[in-house]
């Protein structure tokens, strides 16, 4: 444990012992990051709501596929989508993970909306 000079707040030594280690926090970052782009942010928000080939993403937010590429493989890198070899194409969808789950409910709460899947299943 470091030497802090002043430790003004008597609460931060037990907050430091629970701190995650610093590999944690570049994960975080890295998938933070993801959502620094307008891009990449309309792909994972129609990932979360359906599942598709890079042809259909590109089309449906009016980029190249050269560029929906791109952008879907930094989002699988970070490990927020996942694709699915179906005969000669890769459909990709949200990923099942706490991190792509919380990023869906935030970029439902940033956009003020009902996720549209929950009127589908209704």
């Amino acid at each position: 444990m470091k030497e802090l000079p002043h430790k003004h707040d008597k609460n931060i030594l037990s907050v430091l012992e629970k701190m995650p280690e610093g590999g944690k926090f570049s994960q975080a970052a890295s998938v933070f990051a993801q959502l620094g782009d307008g891009t990449r942010l309309k792909i994972l928000w129609l990932l979360c709501h359906s599942r598709e080939c890079v042809s259909d993403i590109a089309a449906a937010i009016g980029v190249s596929k050269a560029v929906a590429s791109h952008h879907l493989q930094l989002l699988r890198k970070s490990g927020l989508v996942i694709g699915e070899r179906e005969g000669q194409e890769i459909h990709y969808s949200l990923n099942d993970t706490d991190e792509a789950k919380l990023l869906h409910k935030t970029i439902e709460a940033m956009f003020k909306i009902t996720c549209p899947s929950q009127h589908i299943d209704s």
